[in-house]
């Protein structure tokens, strides 16, 4: 009998050679069609620098965008200084988002630096629509809720709070014989839509929790707390319900350095200490401490150039815009007056997240 079988495997043994060496052949012969590589949407723009074959022969490669290679910066649009002004019970706050100075930078709605002196915090109070980003810079806060979550941020621990459809909560200062009053920055980020009558939520990473990039290493200028988003290859493990990458970057010595960020997305800077200057030449901005300034977005811009003294420290902030109104009231956040009167019926009659509004009072605040 005829071997079927074993002609067909051998067949197919020498056909899957002869096809791998012709198409090894072709490799060197027919150009690479980087236009038809680009319509696979592979995104060259992330790329700090293009592949050193690539770049030795730039002449038989004409189609590629260089410009989305090159690091172009985004410049300072507005410099707002964050005036020290009293809010909650006796507490001290610098507001620069969400003051007269500084609106409608969707998708944030407020940041607050503040200094909790003894006596002082911020007791029970509601929220809906909104997340709410606490990060300690000094000292420690405990907080507490109506649906029975509690804890304590310690100083360069982060708590990421999405309030969802709602969730009264208190926020305590904690002040210990010999320790700093508990300073800190506090993030308010619009929920898109369809998230703001979801379920309250929490993410929480206490200081050796959250990742550090080095730009450099870890012996070089620079070093970044990675709270969410990505940075140098190092991302954060929180997961923001929209687009929002948050760092905290320091100075250990006089640097500058390149930060990549999503094209198109709202962005900002916050800085408390020593003296930054943010874009390229002739497009430089000082920026002093206790200013927050709002960054250009350009397309062509693929993210910040930051220079700094020994000391300085900042914030870099980067979210996704969303394509729908705020309407705001208090703590309340939606996008209609009609969800605004609805938020507070439901506050009023203790429903659809408030069904302990009238009767839950925090330990903390009430100790």
């Amino acid at each position: 009998m005829i071997d079927v079988l074993g002609f067909k495997r051998r067949w197919f043994f020498s056909t899957t050679i002869f096809i791998s060496v012709l198409f090894l052949a072709l490799a060197f012969v027919v150009p690479l069609d980087f236009g038809a590589i680009q319509a696979l949407d592979l995104n060259f723009a992330n790329l700090s620098t293009l592949p050193s074959w690539i770049a030795r022969t730039p002449e038989n490669h004409s189609d590629i965008d260089m410009a989305a290679t090159r690091a172009i910066s985004r410049t300072v649009l507005k410099k707002v200084l964050a005036v020290e002004t009293p809010e909650g019970a006796g507490a001290l706050v610098r507001r620069s988002i969400g003051s007269m100075n500084l609106r409608n930078l969707t998708p944030f709605l407020m940041l607050d630096h503040f200094h909790v002196k003894e006596g002082a915090g911020f007791p029970d109070h509601p929220h809906r629509g909104q997340a709410t980003v606490t990060y300690m810079l000094e000292g420690s806060s405990r907080h507490e809720d109506s649906a029975g979550h509690a804890g304590t941020i310690v100083q360069g621990g982060v708590q990421w709070m999405c309030a969802g459809k709602g969730i009264i909560h208190a926020e305590m200062p904690v002040h210990t014989k010999g320790a700093p009053d508990p300073r800190g920055l506090q993030l308010w980020i619009d929920l898109p839509k369809e998230y703001k009558m979801s379920e309250p939520s929490y993410q929480e990473l206490s200081p050796d929790q959250i990742p550090t990039a080095y730009p450099e290493g870890p012996d070089g200028p620079i070093k970044i707390k990675v709270i969410s988003g990505k940075s140098f290859g190092v991302e954060s493990p929180v997961r923001p319900l929209g687009g929002c990458w948050y760092f905290h970057i320091i100075f250990q010595k006089a640097g500058k350095m390149f930060h990549e960020l999503p094209s198109g997305w709202t962005s900002f800077l916050y800085s408390w200490k020593g003296t930054l200057k943010v874009g390229q030449e002739p497009d430089v901005t000082v920026v002093p401490t206790f200013h927050t300034a709002v960054l250009s977005a350009s397309p062509e811009q693929t993210g910040v150039e930051l220079e700094g003294e020994e000391g300085t420290e900042l914030v870099l902030i980067a979210g996704e815009p969303l394509d729908q109104t705020v309407f705001q009231y208090g703590p309340f956040v939606m996008t209609s007056r009609e969800e605004i009167q609805k938020t507070l019926i439901d506050y009023q009659t203790g429903r659809n997240g408030f069904e302990r509004a009238h009767t839950w009072k925090s330990k903390i605040a009430h100790q």
